[in-house]
């Protein structure tokens, strides 16, 4: 991989409180993602399945984890299975792990080629009573495609009908959303990557450009700095694309005049960063654009301070609606009657900012977390509020990722990261 490695204490920890929290005589299985055909021989670049490499920071695909702590055998408490490697491989496909680098990433002693994995793993079975599979249960999962996972635990319902089944995903929902040190550490390196390619961008934004021209120099920044690229689907939205909220053709010219809102972010290591910022293409915001720029900012700041141990993340959206609600009705957007007539379910001021505020971030971008539970120190949360003005061409969204600290304020990764009005306009006219 081209990142830089991490340190197997990350993912020996991580093995450790999971297993910490599985029943008694149990065992927990963790497929890699499958490498999905486009057609021909094509296929989409690979990406680890975010829970074997969170719990073994194996990034290559067809690797297998078993986790047994309760296993009679000592060596089958930590298990990990990988395709078999050789030279013609490495030849075609470049180095795989073998057992000694493998040991290296992981912590793991033990590694079995998977051409073994039926006969080990049936012997693990009849000396476990539970079983717990890998499911996909974020509160925004919703794909068709049969994964891996998926086959896997067909497979084993099927084969081993008389075992207990346990679900692996409340566990990883509490431990996936608080990071580790060394989590925050690669967290803020793709914060780092994302702040090199938004400087260049204020440095070569102008009218008669292309949205993807845009794209094409973030990705740069993002590549050259060791990400793998984006770690979601860019937004670049100049005028009014900016108020379709999930607007990804970036196909348009920009336009003097216009404003460009931006929600990027580059991954690093499998962990996602995730940025929006609202810039003019002519480098000054007209007086307009600064009053809805200022307004979305303070809700910005405010809306952060919230973010500490103990705070509900349904209450905390609640009180975000009431600063915006006051906003808008500064900015004429709103009067009290539309406050005072609103449908409880869907207030007045979802008129002009649709979206939640916050969301936790890491492996994935919206990663995993239970928000019916208080929140805690070392969540990371993204901050963002925004207002669309289809009538007016414009939409303004601004966003950092900010860790929660055990008291005071949260800790921004993208606190280096232009936002104010001068800064921003500065830099894009010097």
């Amino acid at each position: 991989m081209r990142y830089e490695p991490i340190s197997s204490d990350l993912f020996i920890q991580n093995r450790k409180n999971f297993m910490s929290q599985m029943l008694p005589n149990s065992l927990a299985v963790f497929n890699s993602n499958d490498t999905y055909p486009i057609g021909a021989d094509s296929t989409i670049p690979f990406q680890q399945d975010r829970n074997i490499y969170y719990l073994s920071g194996v990034d290559q695909e067809e690797s297998l984890l078993v986790l047994f702590p309760d296993a009679p055998d000592k060596k089958h408490r930590e298990i990990l299975f990988l395709t078999e490697t050789n030279e013609h491989i490495a030849v075609w496909e470049g180095e795989k792990l073998d057992q000694e680098k493998a040991l290296k990433t992981s912590g793991i002693k033990t590694v079995y080629w998977l051409k073994d994995f039926h006969k080990v793993f049936n012997e693990l079975m009849a000396q476990c009573d539970t079983v717990y599979i890998n499911t996909n249960e974020h509160y925004r999962a919703a794909h068709a495609t049969e994964t891996r996972e998926d086959r896997f635990n067909k497979w084993l319902r099927e084969n081993y009908p008389a075992h207990q089944v346990s679900k692996s995903n409340p566990i990883l929902q509490r431990l996936r959303s608080v990071k580790h040190e060394l989590e925050l550490e690669v967290m803020q390196k793709a914060c780092n990557i994302t702040e090199k390619a938004f400087r260049r961008i204020l440095k070569t934004t102008k009218a008669g450009r292309w949205e993807f021209e845009l794209e094409a120099e973030i990705m740069h920044e993002f590549l050259i700095n060791r990400s793998r690229g984006f770690a979601y689907t860019p937004i670049i939205a100049g005028g009014k694309n900016a108020t379709v909220l999930h607007y990804i053709e970036n196909k348009e010219k920009l336009k003097d005049g216009d404003l460009i809102l931006l929600d990027v972010g580059a991954e690093y290591a499998n962990y996602a960063s995730d940025m929006s910022r609202t810039i003019p293409v002519s480098g000054k915001y007209s007086d307009r654009q600064k009053q809805i720029y200022n307004a979305v900012n303070k809700v910005k700041k405010e809306a952060t301070k919230m973010l500490v141990p103990g705070t509900i993340w349904k209450d905390y959206h609640v009180e975000v609606g009431k600063m915006m609600t006051s906003e808008l009705l500064d900015l004429k957007l709103l009067d009290k009657a539309d406050v005072k007539n609103e449908n409880p379910d869907w207030p007045a001021y979802k008129k002009y900012f649709m979206h939640g505020t916050s969301h936790n971030i890491g492996l994935d971008t919206h990663d995993y977390g239970l928000l019916h539970e208080p929140m805690k120190a070392n969540q990371v949360f993204t901050v963002e509020p925004g207002i669309y003005l289809p009538d007016e061409n414009m939409g303004i969204r601004l966003e950092d990722d900010v860790v929660i600290q055990e008291s005071g304020e949260p800790k921004n990764l993208m606190g280096n990261i232009p936002i104010e009005i001068e800064e921003i306009e500065d830099l894009m006219n010097s």
